[in-house]
Protein backbone atom coordinates (compact mmCIF):
# COMPACT_ATOMS: atom_id res chain seq x y z
CA UNK A 1 0.00 0.00 0.00
CA UNK A 2 1.18 3.51 -0.77
CA UNK A 3 1.17 6.15 1.96
CA UNK A 4 0.37 9.79 1.41
CA UNK A 5 2.70 12.45 2.78
CA UNK A 6 1.11 14.65 5.44
CA UNK A 7 0.35 18.20 4.37
CA UNK A 8 3.01 20.62 5.55
CA UNK A 9 2.94 24.29 6.46
CA UNK A 10 4.85 24.97 3.22
CA UNK A 11 2.11 23.28 1.19
CA UNK A 12 -0.46 25.64 2.70
CA UNK A 13 1.76 28.66 2.12
CA UNK A 14 2.34 27.72 -1.52
CA UNK A 15 -1.38 27.16 -2.16
CA UNK A 16 -2.27 30.51 -0.58
CA UNK A 17 0.51 32.41 -2.28
CA UNK A 18 2.13 33.62 0.96
CA UNK A 19 5.26 32.82 2.96
CA UNK A 20 5.56 30.00 5.51
CA UNK A 21 6.22 32.63 8.19
CA UNK A 22 2.91 34.36 7.38
CA UNK A 23 0.93 31.13 7.80
CA UNK A 24 2.78 30.27 11.02
CA UNK A 25 2.19 33.68 12.58
CA UNK A 26 -1.48 33.63 11.63
CA UNK A 27 -1.97 30.24 13.26
CA UNK A 28 -0.25 31.21 16.51
CA UNK A 29 -2.23 34.45 16.74
CA UNK A 30 0.67 36.87 16.38
CA UNK A 31 -0.35 38.40 13.02
CA UNK A 32 -3.39 40.28 11.70
CA UNK A 33 -3.96 39.95 7.93
CA UNK A 34 -6.32 41.56 5.39
CA UNK A 35 -9.56 39.54 5.19
CA UNK A 36 -8.90 38.35 1.65
CA UNK A 37 -5.41 37.05 2.55
CA UNK A 38 -6.72 35.30 5.64
CA UNK A 39 -9.50 33.71 3.57
CA UNK A 40 -6.96 32.36 1.05
CA UNK A 41 -4.97 30.74 3.86
CA UNK A 42 -8.10 29.35 5.52
CA UNK A 43 -9.27 27.89 2.17
CA UNK A 44 -5.87 26.30 1.59
CA UNK A 45 -6.00 24.73 5.06
CA UNK A 46 -9.48 23.33 4.37
CA UNK A 47 -8.71 22.09 0.88
CA UNK A 48 -5.44 20.44 1.88
CA UNK A 49 -6.86 19.19 5.20
CA UNK A 50 -3.89 20.60 7.03
CA UNK A 51 -3.72 19.76 10.74
CA UNK A 52 -1.40 22.03 12.75
CA UNK A 53 1.07 20.34 15.10
CA UNK A 54 -0.02 21.60 18.54
CA UNK A 55 3.33 20.66 20.13
CA UNK A 56 5.28 22.67 17.58
CA UNK A 57 2.91 25.62 18.00
CA UNK A 58 3.36 25.58 21.77
CA UNK A 59 7.14 25.46 21.43
CA UNK A 60 7.01 28.42 19.06
CA UNK A 61 5.40 30.37 21.87
CA UNK A 62 8.19 29.40 24.28
CA UNK A 63 6.29 26.74 26.23
CA UNK A 64 5.39 23.08 25.82
CA UNK A 65 2.31 22.92 28.07
CA UNK A 66 3.81 19.66 29.35
CA UNK A 67 4.81 18.95 32.94
CA UNK A 68 7.43 16.35 33.87
CA UNK A 69 6.82 14.01 36.80
CA UNK A 70 9.59 11.78 38.17
CA UNK A 71 8.71 9.15 40.81
CA UNK A 72 10.61 6.16 42.22
CA UNK A 73 8.04 3.45 41.47
CA UNK A 74 4.55 3.45 39.95
CA UNK A 75 3.77 -0.03 41.34
CA UNK A 76 3.82 1.33 44.89
CA UNK A 77 0.25 2.44 45.81
CA UNK A 78 1.53 5.67 47.39
CA UNK A 79 3.31 6.81 44.23
CA UNK A 80 0.55 5.50 41.95
CA UNK A 81 -2.00 7.62 43.84
CA UNK A 82 0.30 10.64 43.66
CA UNK A 83 0.72 10.20 39.90
CA UNK A 84 -3.04 9.91 39.39
CA UNK A 85 -3.63 13.14 41.34
CA UNK A 86 -1.05 15.08 39.31
CA UNK A 87 -2.43 13.67 36.05
CA UNK A 88 -5.99 14.71 36.88
CA UNK A 89 -4.94 18.18 37.99
CA UNK A 90 -2.85 18.63 34.84
CA UNK A 91 -5.82 17.58 32.71
CA UNK A 92 -8.03 20.18 34.40
CA UNK A 93 -5.50 22.83 33.43
CA UNK A 94 -5.12 21.63 29.84
CA UNK A 95 -1.58 20.35 30.41
CA UNK A 96 0.08 17.11 29.33
CA UNK A 97 2.13 14.96 31.72
CA UNK A 98 5.45 13.27 30.96
CA UNK A 99 5.84 10.47 33.52
CA UNK A 100 9.12 8.72 34.38
CA UNK A 101 9.77 6.00 36.98
CA UNK A 102 13.36 5.81 38.24
CA UNK A 103 13.22 2.50 40.17
CA UNK A 104 14.70 4.69 42.93
CA UNK A 105 18.13 4.59 41.26
CA UNK A 106 20.25 7.75 41.52
CA UNK A 107 21.65 7.38 38.01
CA UNK A 108 18.19 7.19 36.45
CA UNK A 109 17.03 10.18 38.50
CA UNK A 110 19.90 12.33 37.28
CA UNK A 111 19.44 11.29 33.64
CA UNK A 112 15.70 12.00 33.74
CA UNK A 113 16.10 15.41 35.37
CA UNK A 114 18.76 16.35 32.83
CA UNK A 115 16.76 15.06 29.86
CA UNK A 116 13.51 16.71 30.94
CA UNK A 117 15.26 20.04 31.46
CA UNK A 118 16.57 19.85 27.89
CA UNK A 119 13.30 18.71 26.35
CA UNK A 120 11.36 21.92 26.95
CA UNK A 121 8.91 20.76 29.62
CA UNK A 122 7.43 23.71 31.46
CA UNK A 123 8.44 22.37 34.85
CA UNK A 124 9.23 19.23 36.81
CA UNK A 125 7.69 17.59 39.88
CA UNK A 126 10.34 15.38 41.44
CA UNK A 127 10.01 12.59 44.03
CA UNK A 128 12.88 10.53 45.43
CA UNK A 129 12.96 7.84 48.10
CA UNK A 130 16.63 7.61 49.06
CA UNK A 131 19.39 9.85 50.50
CA UNK A 132 21.44 12.09 48.19
CA UNK A 133 25.21 12.58 48.26
CA UNK A 134 24.89 16.06 46.74
CA UNK A 135 25.03 15.12 43.05
CA UNK A 136 21.26 15.05 42.62
CA UNK A 137 20.83 18.42 44.36
CA UNK A 138 23.37 19.99 42.00
CA UNK A 139 21.52 18.67 38.94
CA UNK A 140 18.16 19.90 40.26
CA UNK A 141 19.59 23.36 40.95
CA UNK A 142 20.70 23.56 37.32
CA UNK A 143 17.47 22.20 35.85
CA UNK A 144 15.24 25.24 36.30
CA UNK A 145 11.64 24.91 37.44
CA UNK A 146 11.53 21.94 39.83
CA UNK A 147 9.30 21.23 42.83
CA UNK A 148 10.44 18.51 45.26
CA UNK A 149 7.65 16.45 46.83
CA UNK A 150 7.37 13.93 49.69
CA UNK A 151 11.08 13.46 50.54
CA UNK A 152 13.79 16.11 50.74
CA UNK A 153 16.84 16.53 48.57
CA UNK A 154 19.06 18.57 50.91
CA UNK A 155 20.81 21.58 49.36
CA UNK A 156 18.41 21.67 46.40
CA UNK A 157 17.25 25.31 46.29
CA UNK A 158 13.73 24.80 44.96
CA UNK A 159 10.22 24.83 46.48
CA UNK A 160 9.52 21.74 48.60
CA UNK A 161 6.23 20.13 49.56
CA UNK A 162 5.92 17.51 52.31
CA UNK A 163 3.31 15.95 54.52
CA UNK A 164 3.69 17.02 58.14
CA UNK A 165 5.81 14.02 59.12
CA UNK A 166 6.58 15.21 62.64
CA UNK A 167 2.90 15.73 63.38
CA UNK A 168 2.25 12.23 62.05
CA UNK A 169 4.82 10.77 64.44
CA UNK A 170 3.31 12.80 67.25
CA UNK A 171 -0.21 11.49 66.57
CA UNK A 172 1.09 7.91 66.52
CA UNK A 173 3.03 8.41 69.76
CA UNK A 174 0.11 10.06 71.52
CA UNK A 175 -2.27 7.27 70.49
CA UNK A 176 0.11 4.59 71.78
CA UNK A 177 0.73 6.55 75.00
CA UNK A 178 -3.00 7.02 75.53
CA UNK A 179 -3.29 3.24 75.57
CA UNK A 180 -0.52 2.87 78.13
CA UNK A 181 2.44 1.93 75.94
CA UNK A 182 5.86 3.02 77.21
CA UNK A 183 8.20 0.69 75.29
CA UNK A 184 7.82 1.10 71.55
CA UNK A 185 9.65 -0.09 68.45
CA UNK A 186 9.99 2.53 65.71
CA UNK A 187 10.52 1.04 62.23
CA UNK A 188 11.72 3.72 59.80
CA UNK A 189 13.31 4.09 56.40
CA UNK A 190 16.89 5.27 55.84
CA UNK A 191 18.01 7.34 58.83
CA UNK A 192 19.18 10.18 56.52
CA UNK A 193 15.67 10.71 55.14
CA UNK A 194 13.61 13.65 56.37
CA UNK A 195 10.53 11.48 56.87
CA UNK A 196 12.40 8.98 59.04
CA UNK A 197 13.86 11.70 61.26
CA UNK A 198 10.75 13.80 61.61
CA UNK A 199 8.39 10.90 62.30
CA UNK A 200 10.71 9.73 65.06
CA UNK A 201 10.95 13.25 66.53
CA UNK A 202 7.16 13.49 66.64
CA UNK A 203 6.87 10.07 68.29
CA UNK A 204 9.47 10.99 70.89
CA UNK A 205 7.82 14.35 71.62
CA UNK A 206 4.46 12.72 72.28
CA UNK A 207 5.99 10.23 74.71
CA UNK A 208 8.00 12.91 76.51
CA UNK A 209 4.85 14.95 77.11
CA UNK A 210 3.59 12.18 79.40
CA UNK A 211 6.33 12.90 81.90
CA UNK A 212 6.79 9.17 82.48
CA UNK A 213 9.73 6.86 81.69
CA UNK A 214 9.66 5.44 78.15
CA UNK A 215 11.89 3.55 75.77
CA UNK A 216 11.98 3.62 71.96
CA UNK A 217 13.93 1.01 70.04
CA UNK A 218 14.77 2.09 66.50
CA UNK A 219 14.95 -0.23 63.48
CA UNK A 220 15.85 1.79 60.38
CA UNK A 221 16.44 0.47 56.88
CA UNK A 222 14.11 1.01 53.91
CA UNK A 223 10.47 1.68 53.12
CA UNK A 224 9.89 -1.82 51.76
CA UNK A 225 7.84 -4.93 52.50
CA UNK A 226 11.05 -6.94 52.88
CA UNK A 227 12.41 -4.59 55.53
CA UNK A 228 9.09 -4.90 57.36
CA UNK A 229 9.60 -8.67 57.39
CA UNK A 230 13.17 -8.27 58.66
CA UNK A 231 12.01 -5.93 61.42
CA UNK A 232 9.32 -8.39 62.52
CA UNK A 233 11.84 -11.22 62.73
CA UNK A 234 14.22 -9.01 64.72
CA UNK A 235 11.39 -8.05 67.09
CA UNK A 236 10.57 -11.72 67.68
CA UNK A 237 14.24 -12.75 68.03
CA UNK A 238 14.82 -10.02 70.63
CA UNK A 239 12.08 -11.45 72.80
CA UNK A 240 9.22 -9.08 71.96
CA UNK A 241 10.09 -6.70 74.77
CA UNK A 242 8.17 -3.73 73.35
CA UNK A 243 4.38 -3.56 73.57
CA UNK A 244 3.80 -1.19 70.64
CA UNK A 245 5.20 -0.80 67.11
CA UNK A 246 5.11 2.27 64.89
CA UNK A 247 5.72 1.15 61.27
CA UNK A 248 6.43 4.29 59.26
CA UNK A 249 5.07 3.20 55.87
CA UNK A 250 2.35 0.96 54.43
CA UNK A 251 5.00 -1.24 52.82
CA UNK A 252 6.81 -1.77 56.12
CA UNK A 253 3.51 -2.50 57.86
CA UNK A 254 2.54 -5.13 55.28
CA UNK A 255 5.79 -7.06 55.74
CA UNK A 256 5.63 -6.67 59.52
CA UNK A 257 2.07 -7.98 59.88
CA UNK A 258 2.75 -10.84 57.45
CA UNK A 259 5.51 -12.25 59.67
CA UNK A 260 3.80 -11.50 63.00
CA UNK A 261 0.67 -13.39 61.94
CA UNK A 262 2.71 -16.27 60.48
CA UNK A 263 4.59 -16.58 63.79
CA UNK A 264 1.41 -16.49 65.85
CA UNK A 265 2.03 -13.07 67.40
CA UNK A 266 -1.34 -11.56 68.25
CA UNK A 267 -2.13 -7.98 67.17
CA UNK A 268 -3.12 -6.16 69.34
CA UNK A 269 -3.18 -8.90 72.00
CA UNK A 270 0.60 -9.17 72.33
CA UNK A 271 1.72 -6.07 70.47
CA UNK A 272 -0.10 -2.99 69.18
CA UNK A 273 0.75 -1.66 65.69
CA UNK A 274 0.30 1.71 63.98
CA UNK A 275 1.14 2.26 60.31
CA UNK A 276 1.82 5.33 58.18
CA UNK A 277 0.52 6.46 54.74
CA UNK A 278 -2.85 4.64 54.75
CA UNK A 279 -2.86 4.33 50.98
CA UNK A 280 -2.85 0.53 50.91
CA UNK A 281 -5.77 -1.64 52.05
CA UNK A 282 -4.94 -1.47 55.75
CA UNK A 283 -8.64 -1.64 56.60
CA UNK A 284 -8.67 -5.20 55.22
CA UNK A 285 -6.03 -6.46 57.62
CA UNK A 286 -6.93 -8.76 60.51
CA UNK A 287 -7.29 -6.72 62.60
CA UNK A 288 -7.80 -3.52 60.55
CA UNK A 289 -4.69 -1.41 61.04
CA UNK A 290 -4.69 2.02 62.70
CA UNK A 291 -2.56 4.38 60.62
CA UNK A 292 -1.44 7.93 60.05
CA UNK A 293 -3.00 9.01 56.76
CA UNK A 294 -0.94 11.12 54.39
CA UNK A 295 -2.87 13.51 52.10
CA UNK A 296 -1.45 11.86 48.99
CA UNK A 297 -3.93 13.25 46.48
CA UNK A 298 -3.62 16.73 47.98
CA UNK A 299 0.17 16.44 47.67
CA UNK A 300 -0.17 15.75 43.95
CA UNK A 301 -2.66 18.55 43.34
CA UNK A 302 -0.74 21.10 45.37
CA UNK A 303 2.58 20.12 43.77
CA UNK A 304 1.28 21.11 40.33
CA UNK A 305 -0.23 24.33 41.64
CA UNK A 306 3.05 25.19 43.37
CA UNK A 307 4.98 24.55 40.16
CA UNK A 308 2.72 26.89 38.21
CA UNK A 309 2.31 29.60 40.86
CA UNK A 310 5.90 30.02 42.02
CA UNK A 311 7.66 33.24 41.06
CA UNK A 312 10.83 31.65 39.71
CA UNK A 313 12.54 35.03 39.44
CA UNK A 314 12.31 35.62 43.20
CA UNK A 315 15.16 33.80 45.03
CA UNK A 316 13.41 33.68 48.40
CA UNK A 317 10.42 31.79 47.01
CA UNK A 318 12.78 29.05 45.90
CA UNK A 319 13.67 28.26 49.52
CA UNK A 320 10.08 27.62 50.59
CA UNK A 321 8.91 24.51 52.42
CA UNK A 322 5.20 23.77 52.67
CA UNK A 323 3.65 21.12 54.92
CA UNK A 324 0.25 19.49 54.40
CA UNK A 325 -1.66 18.14 57.42
CA UNK A 326 -1.96 14.46 58.29
CA UNK A 327 -4.57 12.63 60.36
CA UNK A 328 -4.84 9.45 62.40
CA UNK A 329 -7.33 6.82 61.25
CA UNK A 330 -8.21 4.71 64.29
CA UNK A 331 -9.10 1.08 63.66
CA UNK A 332 -8.48 -2.02 65.81
CA UNK A 333 -4.74 -2.66 65.97
CA UNK A 334 -3.99 -0.76 69.18
CA UNK A 335 -5.01 -1.86 72.68
CA UNK A 336 -3.60 -1.48 76.20
CA UNK A 337 -0.52 -3.65 76.72
CA UNK A 338 -1.05 -7.08 78.22
CA UNK A 339 2.30 -6.73 80.01
CA UNK A 340 3.78 -3.72 81.79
Amino acid sequence: MSSKRATSLKDVADAAGVSVATVSRLLNGSLQLPPETKERIDKAIRDLRYEPNPHARRLSRGRSETIGLVVPDIANPFFATLVAAVEQEADKRGLALSLHATLNRPGREISYVTALARNHVDGLIFVTNHPDDGELAAVINQAGKVVIVDEDVPNAIVPKLFADNEEGGYLAGRHLADHGHRHIVYIGGPQEMISTRRRFLGLERALMERGEPFQVTRYEGSFTVEFGRQAARRFIDEGKQATGIFASSDEIAIGLIEVLLAEGVSVPGEVSVIGFDDVGPLHLFAPPLTAIRQPVRALGERALALLLETNWQEPETLRSEELLPVEIVVRNSVAPPSKQ
